[in-house]
């Protein structure tokens, strides 16, 4: 149906790209045909072109219904410092107190604590996590008591399932606790973000993994945004009385609010558009029925796409009054003005290409960004010091 919050949707040049693929299962965010692909296998793929009926034509880089003055070109930062070299496929951030952060490494399993003089430690190995295809230790998560008690969480491909794992952490991590078991893993589309909302309550991101019907099904965890408590219980206010908060995502793997409260997550197309959704509870995001802007009832459409080329969107921090938004296989940092009403400007693509396929976005107590680099996933081309976590300070 049409965006009931009055914000349309960008098309970012999916109007240049020609190339028609078959779907194909067997890489995060897509089902885009991909070369033959490793024991690590991770984000690729080739657009096809935009039917007229979904907006081909527009304008790179608008969106529709976006107020004026919010479209703003000129905030290219300056360029970004390395903080930390020599990581292998750094999936998520999140910052403790004191302004160190927890990094997980999806093949390793390692949980690393980094300093923002970039001193690098391992916390732990985390155990019983199985990586192959696009799982392994996936998002982290810092609880905003922390204070008091001292509590992380991890999200992680298991043997059978992809689960969620509370630990006090304090110096070591100790008082081990699973508390989600049963969301759907698969070789692909396993979601895996953690993140705790202004709420209070603890939001994860699940894939479909690569079964479509999956995120319609309502009584399965897969393809969902999940809610809960810190025990991992149903959040008090969730609209269907389980963990499920929306539903309809084909593989959701960024999740950030701004200073108002709005929640906002990144999604993986399949062969024509990635997105950027205003998540509000309960809505159906559409996959498999829609992908991209579908203005079809019962359906909530995205605020933003990009063609597959310019995004495969995964990390999404807020930050001086825009989203920004690692680019995997747009290999970018995207920049999204959002006004006052929740509205999206012109996006910026920023670093095109310099640092290879984005991952993590996190934003620093300080103020700036970090952001981690995935190139040694098996889909992109390693450099000298790869995999690396940059600094960003926005503007």
């Amino acid at each position: 149906m049409a965006n009931r919050h009055g914000v349309g949707a960008a098309l970012l040049g999916a109007a240049l790209l020609t190339a028609t693929v078959a779907c194909a299962p067997g890489q995060e965010g897509g089902g885009r045909t991909p070369p033959p692909l490793p024991a690590a296998s991770d984000v690729t793929g080739t657009a096809a072109s935009a039917p007229a009926s979904a907006g081909a034509g527009a304008t790179p880089g608008t969106a529709s219904g976006t107020a004026s003055g919010n479209g703003e070109t000129n905030v290219t930062p300056a360029a970004p410092r390395t903080l930390v070299t020599g990581l292998a496929v750094p999936w998520a951030i999140a910052f403790l107190p004191g302004g160190d952060a927890l990094v997980t490494e999806r093949e390793s399993a390692r949980l690393l604590r980094v300093t923002p003089r970039g001193e690098v430690h391992e916390v732990a190995v985390i155990q019983g996590v199985s990586a192959s295809g696009e799982g392994g230790l996936l998002g982290v998560a810092v609880s905003p008591r922390y204070a008091t008690d001292h509590l992380v969480f991890v999200y992680f491909t298991a043997e059978h399932d992809n689960r969620i794992v509370r630990y006090r952490y304090d110096g070591r991590l100790s008082d081990h606790r699973v508390i989600v078991t049963g969301i759907p893993k698969g070789a692909i589309h396993n979601g895996g973000r953690l993140a705790f909302g202004p709420d209070g309550y603890l939001y994860a991101s699940t894939g479909e993994t690569g079964e479509r019907g999956m995120a319609q099904d309502r009584n399965s965890l897969g393809g969902k945004i999940l809610r809960m408590t810190a025990d991992g219980r149903p959040a008090p206010g969730n609209p269907f009385g389980t963990l499920v908060w929306t539903y309809g995502h084909r593989n959701v793997q960024g999740l950030a609010w701004d200073d108002r409260g709005r929640m906002y997550a990144t999604e993986f197309g399949q062969n024509t558009y990635d997105e950027i959704n205003l998540i509000e509870k309960g809505r159906n995001y559409g996959w498999p029925e829609v992908e991209g802007v579908g203005h079809r009832p019962g359906y909530t459409d995205p605020l933003l796409t990009w063609s597959t080329a310019e995004a495969s969107p995964s990390g999404l921090a807020y930050a001086r009054g825009a989203l920004w938004a690692a680019a995997l296989r747009g290999e970018r940092l995207w920049r999204v003005p959002v006004d006052a009403s929740g509205r999206v400007g012109r996006p910026t693509a920023l670093y095109t290409g310099e640092y290879g396929r984005l991952r993590a976005v996190a934003t620093a107590p300080d103020g700036t960004l970090w952001v981690s680099t995935s190139n040694r996933d098996g889909r992109g081309t390693p450099r000298d010091g790869d995999d690396r976590i940059l600094v960003v300070r926005p503007s």
